[in-house]
């Protein structure tokens, strides 16, 4: 924050995992005076408010709560926290993004629709099933069949839901009944998603109109090709892009569905593709009117060179924070809080640690819980890598089934690490792995940012 200004009082909505280092800069810096609003809505507390929870209401008490208390608003959080801040600071005259823009993004129907009409050749082509998810007709082939076929659409098709977070239900499908039995939820299943879509749903119904319920399951052309971030920032108007963060998965699809493997910066995608992604996410951002706040654009690079937009998110990747840092020497979470407070942010890159990042993501697929490291590992990480932090995942085995119900594999730790070059970098993280979890780095690493 600019050395003149007295500390912005900021309240921040949903804090993750991520966010924690640079709010504690800040805090001891004295830049900041913190205030905080949120839950786990994964957590049983959690869950058990959601069931009389309101989110119209919860805004109408923040409002109350921080009128005249508070110089910004900021969420980094995917499930409706980007979009409550959102609301927050328009209703209380705060810098933010147009909420409209935010549903427009977040909604993945409105989203195709949106950039079908201002950039068809980079859409994909997608429909919503007319149920929600809990609607017997979803888990019914019959009904699935003529569904589809009055849409027009042919098989295959890639399903996701119209909302949801981490690749939920994320899954290639050959025909009606793979989809029935893909949707085949337990009740369980289906209340618990009902009740996590149901707080953003009213805050988005509340803005504009919605082409469909957010739990619904969109129906998507099927896409291979490589898989790209376009990570920047709009303000004013104006669009910025900061980098190019390439995307590698598990090499083969487990169960119709392909996870992560983790993330490398700088991109080693060819300049002239990286040119490319950047334009296309710049023009995406702009089709949805969003012209405040950070951003990151999901992009499919296809063998013809096309590009198409996967999904725009209307905040920061918080896990690709410490590789700005490391490699471009840019603290992009300061950048988010600044403009989150209506300052021009002046992007200045601090001497680059690194030449190259990674954020390294270790998944299970048996249905087995992730391997937790032992005390001396640990001991040996922090003594060895002191900057490069670890986040494990251990879940209840209850938590763990419904994991792997719902995403296909168990991510069971993220570990972020940079290095003078990428064969260091790879070397390091192997190292690592071994002596934490028994095992190498996830596959498909190496070979990403390839064509």
């Amino acid at each position: 924050m600019p050395a003149s200004r007295p500390p912005l009082r900021l309240l921040l909505l949903f804090q993750g995992m991520w966010e924690e280092e640079c709010v504690a800069a800040l805090r001891r810096d004295h830049d900041i005076v913190l205030e905080r609003e949120g839950f786990d809505s994964l957590r049983w507390r959690g869950l058990l408010r959601l069931l009389t929870f309101d989110a119209r209401r919860w805004l109408d008490h923040l409002c109350d709560r921080y009128r005249d208390r508070i110089d910004a608003v900021w969420s980094n959080d995917d499930q409706f926290g980007c979009l409550l801040a959102a609301c927050m600071a328009q209703r209380l005259g705060l810098p933010g993004a147009d909420p409209r823009a935010i549903v427009r993004a977040q909604h993945k129907l409105l989203l195709r629709r949106t950039l079908a009409a201002a950039l068809p050749e980079h859409s994909v082509r997608s429909e919503a099933l007319p149920w929600r998810l809990a609607d017997r007709r979803c888990r019914s082939a019959a009904a699935i069949e003529r569904a589809v076929a009055s849409l027009g659409l042919p098989w295959p098709r890639f399903c996701k839901p119209v909302k949801a977070s981490f690749s939920v239900l994320a899954r290639h499908v050959v025909d009606p009944s793979a989809l029935a039995a893909h949707l085949r939820l337990s009740w369980f299943d289906r209340q618990l998603l009902g009740l996590l879509d149901k707080p953003w749903g009213q805050l988005a119904g509340s803005v504009m109109p919605l082409p469909s319920p957010a739990d619904c399951a969109l129906l998507e052309d099927p896409m291979r090709g490589t898989q790209a971030n376009v990570d920047g920032y709009a303000c004013r108007g104006e669009v910025h892009v900061l980098g190019v963060v390439d995307e590698c998965m598990y090499p083969d699809e487990i169960q119709g569905a392909r996870h992560f493997a983790g993330f490398t910066f700088p991109s080693r995608l060819p300049l002239a593709v990286q040119q490319r992604v950047r334009d296309v996410a710049t023009a995406a951002v702009r089709a949805v009117g969003y012209d405040h706040g950070l951003f990151n654009v999901e992009l499919f690079v296809l063998a013809d060179g096309s590009v198409k937009v996967i999904e725009i998110n209307p905040r920061g990747a918080g896990q690709f924070a410490t590789l700005y840092r490391d490699v471009a020497g840019i603290d992009v979470q300061r950048l988010a809080i600044e403009l989150a407070a209506g300052i021009t942010p002046v992007v200045q890159r601090t001497a680059p640690t690194a030449g190259a990042a990674a954020s390294f993501v270790f998944r299970r697929f048996d249905g087995r819980p992730g391997v937790q490291p032992a005390a001396t590992a640990l001991a040996w990480l922090a003594a060895t890598h002191p900057r490069s932090p670890l986040w494990t995942e251990p879940c209840s085995a209850t938590a763990l089934r419904r994991e792997y119900r719902l995403l296909g594999s168990h991510r069971h730790a993220v570990w972020n690490h940079a290095a003078t070059d990428f064969a260091t970098l790879f070397a390091d993280g192997e190292e690592t792995a071994r002596r934490l979890f028994g095992r190498g780095v996830p596959e498909g690493l190496a070979a990403g940012g390839q064509l």
